[in-house]
């Protein structure tokens, strides 16, 4: 069980401090496959000041610069929006970020990961505001990308479920957090990614329910944390004058079971950071049980349980999972007017695979190096495809830059190979 913070900010008031200045923040990027990487950065940029506006680019100039997105802009100005620690966003952020940029909207400074993003003609997208001393870097989130989540959808083969023993102890233990022997989730082998209790209390620091509170509880896999999920919890969140909304997210086996194929593509871990950021959550509960009990609503004090449009499957035994609530009356269909779900954004990168393997297989194959430290590798395409660049940097910030992105090229490369199988197949 986890409480989440209020709606809204996650640092000091956007006010500031008595007698100060507020501290403005800058941030900008695609945020397409908004994962909680993304919002890991803009929590540590929104830690960084008082107000934090987010600026999003077009789908126009993320075609221009990396190739055509997955969403719309219209779904990723939502769904940044729908991060708690966002104040403001601004729609049409240009993709060059300018000290007219920061002016515009009275901004102290930029913030960015600690890597580096080119122009399609190879140019730091922040070198005007770093060499103007307003900018400020922050830490990226280990174990994941929008690379690594595309990897997972192409990569994995239906049937690599079945290499886990039914009779082995984390299948009895649920309180594992999903973890394998090895160390990792057997149901998203891929992932890299290593959760921490401080990472956990980072997302997760917030109030409990207050004497009023309406305390709503919603259940799913919650799987790559999508803009479909955003209207729902948006919609339940109007249920009420002071909701408090409580997600109970399933262990991956659980989501296997009803879901199937290679889902979940995200861990328990992933799922509950994902969650975690979002502003409409107020709590979460890690592996909770599929079936909705009296338990579960008693020891919480649920006035109301809601579940969207999609189906519900039948608990093990073949048993509605809802029928403790439906039977106290406390059961709500809520129709969040979104029909996108997890597999329909699967089927958009498989639409688009042609069109992201023919641009990676060029830009992989067009560029040579001319010295030592000269090729660096940006990020190319949604997907995070990358395209080598020609860009002179001067020798060991070029190599430096090389070396954190081997690993990340091999795999870039695997799942370009992944998108020309599946087209063949076509």
């Amino acid at each position: 069980m986890l409480r989440n913070g209020a709606a809204g900010g996650g640092g000091p008031a956007a006010g500031g401090a008595a007698g100060h200045r507020p501290v403005r923040v800058w941030c900008d990027g695609c945020y397409d496959m908004v994962h909680y990487g993304h919002s890991n950065q803009l929590r540590q940029a929104r830690a960084m000041g008082d107000y934090l506006i987010v600026g999003v680019h077009t789908d126009e100039e993320i075609a221009k610069h990396k190739g055509p997105p997955v969403f719309t802009q219209e779904e990723r100005y939502k769904m940044v929006q729908a991060i708690k620690w966002v104040d403001e966003i601004a729609p049409g952020a240009p993709y060059v970020t300018t000290l007219e940029t920061l002016d515009k909207y009275n901004c102290d400074f930029c913030v960015h990961g600690d890597d580096i993003t080119l122009t399609i003609d190879g140019k730091d997208t922040y070198e005007e505001v770093k060499t103007a001393g307003r900018y400020r870097e922050c830490k990226r989130t280990q174990g994941v990308s929008t690379t690594d989540l595309v990897g997972r959808m192409l990569l994995m083969t239906k049937a690599h479920h079945s290499n886990i023993d039914e009779d082995l102890d984390y299948r009895k233990h649920t309180d594992n957090f999903g973890k394998g022997p090895k160390g990792h989730s057997p149901w998203t082998g891929v992932s890299q990614f290593l959760q921490t209790s401080q990472k956990i209390i980072q997302f997760a620091s917030g109030k409990e329910p207050q004497p009023g509170d309406t305390i709503i509880y919603v259940a799913g896999a919650f799987d790559l944390f999508h803009i479909g999920h955003v209207d729902f919890l948006e919609k339940v969140h109007q249920l009420a004058e002071r909701p408090y909304i409580i997600a109970g997210l399933h262990f991956d086996q659980e989501v296997n079971r009803y879901k199937g194929k290679n889902y979940p593509i995200m861990n328990i871990h992933e799922r509950t950071l994902s969650v975690l950021a979002c502003r409409y959550v107020s709590e979460v509960v890690i592996g909770a049980p599929y079936a909705v009990t009296a338990d579960l609503l008693d020891h919480f004090r649920v006035t109301l349980v809601c579940h969207g449009m999609t189906e519900v499957v039948s608990d093990k035994d073949g048993s509605d999972p809802y029928e403790e609530p439906k039977r106290r009356g406390i059961f709500q269909l809520v129709d969040s007017g979104s029909n996108l779900t997890t597999d329909l954004i699967v089927q958009r990168i498989i639409k688009n695979s042609t069109k992201w393997c023919v641009l990676g297989q060029t830009k992989h194959g067009t560029a040579a190096a001319s010295s030592e430290g000269e090729v660096l590798f940006d990020r190319c395409g949604s997907l995070g495809l990358q395209r080598e660049v020609i860009v002179t940097l001067g020798g060991s910030s070029g190599l430096e830059f090389e070396a954190r992105n081997q690993k990340k090229e091999a795999k870039e490369l695997a799942v370009l190979e992944a998108m020309k199988r599946l087209e063949e197949k076509h």
